[in-house]
C-alpha cells in the first residue's frame, strides 16, 4: 500500500464519516439495506484506497467467510426442511399450547429461542424460528411483529450465556482460556436475571399488540401438516447431526460453516432436490447486506478507530482503583458500538488489548466477562446490531404482512430501550457483586 495522504486522526474521521454515512441511508430506507451497504462498502474501498489506509486486499480479509458460509448453508437446510411440512406441525403443537393467549405464546417462543440459542448458534436459531412465528401467529390470527422482534433479542441474550451462543463469546474463550462450564457458571446468572427482566419489559413495550386472546379453537390436526413424512425423517436426522456437530466443533476444530455444510451435503446425498428452488428461497439480500456491512466495519478498523478506543480504555483500567468503572464503561462501550457495527470486528480489535493489560499487572478476568455482555446486549440496539435480527427483519418483510413489518425507526424505539435496560441491570448486577467476576 502506498504512503497515506493524510494523517491517521484524518484517517479515522473519514472512515467513521463513511461509516455514518452508510448506515443514514440504512435507517432512512431510501434505499434497501442491501443496496445501501454496497454503496458504502465500493465508497469504503475506493476512498480507503487512495487516501491510503484501506485495500481492496484488506476489504477481502476484513469478510467474515464463517458467518457468511454458515448463514448460507443454515438457509439451504431450512429451505429443503420447510415443504416437509414440519414447521407447519411444530406451530400447530405450538398454537395449542399457548391457548390463544398472545403474552403466553411470546413467552413461550422466547424461552425455547433462548435455551436452544445457548447450544446453538444464535443465527441458526432464528433461521428456523422465524418462519415458524409467521406460522404460528398466521394460525392464531396474531401480529407477528412483536414475536419476531422479541425472539430475536431474547436469542442475543440467550446467545450470551454459554461459550457457544455467540462468536464473540468462542473468541473470548479461546484467547482467555475458558471452557464451556466456567463460562456458564460466570454468565448464566447475570444473563438469566437479564433476560426474565427483558421479557417483563418487551410484554410492556409491545403491550398494544398483545391484547386480546387470538383464535381461541384450534381446529387443526398437526399430523396432517406433514406432507412428506420420509423426508421430515431425512431432514430431522440431518438436524440433529448438525446439532451434535455444533456442540462438539471447537473440540473437533471444526468451523460452524463446514459443519453446515456438511449437513447441506447430507441432505442433498439424502434427499436429492432440484437445486435450483433450493437456491431460488434463500435470502441472498441478507448475504449481500452482510458482505458490505463487513466491508465497511474492516475500513473503520483499519483505519484504528476501534483500536484507539481500546487502548483509552486500557488506560484507564490501569489506574489503581478503576478496574470496576473500566469494566461497566467497557461493557457499555462495547454495547453502543455493537448497535452501530458489527460486535465481531470490536471483539478481534478488543481481544489483544485487554490480553495485553495482565502484563501490567491488571486482573483481565473481569474484562473479559464485561466484554462478553456488552457485545451480547448490544446488538438489540438496532435492527443490524446482531444477523438474528436482520434475519428477523427479512422474514417480517417476506410474509407479506403490512403491519407485521419491522421499520428501522421501529427497531429503534423498542430496541433501544431493550439494550439500555439489560446494561443497566446488568452493570447493577456487576457492581453488587463483583468479587464473582473477578475469576
Amino acid at each position: 500500500m502506498e504512503e497515506p495522504l493524510v494523517s491517521t486522526t484524518q484517517q479515522m474521521w473519514i472512515a467513521g464519516t463513511i461509516l455514518f454515512a452508510a448506515y443514514g441511508l440504512i435507517f432512512s430506507e431510501w434505499m434497501h439495506r442491501a443496496g445501501a451497504a454496497i454503496v458504502g462498502a465500493v465508497v469504503m474501498v475506493g476512498i480507503g484506497t487512495w487516501i491510503g489506509f484501506y485495500s481492496q486486499e484488506q476489504a477481502i480479509h476484513a469478510l467474515d467467510g464463517n458467518t457468511l458460509l454458515l448463514l448460507a448453508g443454515m438457509m439451504m437446510v431450512v429451505v429443503m426442511l420447510r415443504p416437509t411440512g414440519g414447521f407447519e406441525y411444530l406451530a400447530i403443537r405450538i398454537a395449542k399450547w399457548s391457548k390463544g393467549d398472545p403474552k403466553l405464546l411470546l413467552i413461550y417462543l422466547c424461552f425455547a429461542v433462548s435455551v436452544i440459542s445457548m447450544f446453538l448458534d444464535n443465527v441458526t436459531t432464528v433461521l428456523i424460528f422465524a418462519p415458524l412465528t409467521v406460522l404460528i401467529t398466521r394460525i392464531l390470527r396474531l401480529n407477528p411483529l412483536p414475536y419476531l422482534m422479541a425472539q430475536a433479542m431474547l436469542s442475543n441474550i440467550g446467545g450470551a450465556a454459554t461459550l457457544v451462543g455467540d462468536p464473540p463469546n468462542l473468541m473470548i474463550g479461546s484467547t482467555a482460556g475458558i471452557d464451556f462450564t466456567h463460562f456458564l457458571l460466570k454468565m448464566g446468572p447475570p444473563i438469566a436475571v437479564i433476560w426474565i427482566a427483558t421479557v417483563g419489559l418487551l410484554l410492556l413495550l409491545f403491550r398494544e399488540q398483545l391484547v386480546g386472546q387470538g383464535r381461541h379453537t384450534i381446529d387443526l390436526d398437526e399430523r396432517k401438516a406433514i406432507t412428506d413424512p420420509v423426508g421430515l425423517k431425512k431432514a430431522l436426522f440431518t438436524l440433529v447431526i448438525i446439532v451434535a456437530l455444533f456442540f462438539t466443533h471447537h473440540h473437533l476444530h471444526l468451523y460452524p460453516a463446514f459443519v453446515a455444510f456438511i449437513g447441506v451435503a447430507l441432505l442433498f446425498l439424502l434427499v436429492r432436490p432440484n437445486p435450483e428452488p433450493v437456491f431460488g428461497k434463500m435470502e441472498w439480500s441478507v448475504l449481500v447486506f452482510f458482505t458490505g456491512l463487513f466491508i465497511i466495519v474492516g475500513g473503520v478498523e483499519s483505519s484504528g478507530l476501534l483500536a484507539l478506543i481500546g487502548e483509552q480504555l486500557a488506560i484507564l483500567a490501569q489506574q489503581p482503583g478503576m478496574l470496576l468503572a473500566t469494566c461497566i464503561l467497557l461493557m457499555w462501550v462495547a454495547a453502543l458500538l455493537s448497535a452501530i457495527v458489527d460486535n465481531i470486528p470490536f471483539t478481534v480489535a478488543m481481544i489483544p488489548i485487554v490480553a495485553g493489560l495482565e502484563g501490567h499487572g491488571v486482573n483481565i478476568a473481569p474484562l473479559w466477562w464485561a466484554l462478553a455482555i456488552g457485545v451480547g446486549l448490544g446488538g438489540n440496539g438496532s435492527h443490524i446490531g446482531a444477523t438474528a435480527n436482520i434475519i428477523c427483519v427479512a422474514e417480517s418483510e417476506r410474509c407479506g404482512i403490512p403491519e407485521a413489518r419491522i421499520t428501522p425507526m421501529l427497531w429503534l424505539r423498542k430496541g433501544l430501550p431493550t439494550m439500555l435496560f439489560g446494561l443497566l441491570i446488568s452493570s447493577l448486577l456487576f457492581t453488587l457483586f463483583f468479587d464473582h467476576f473477578l475469576e
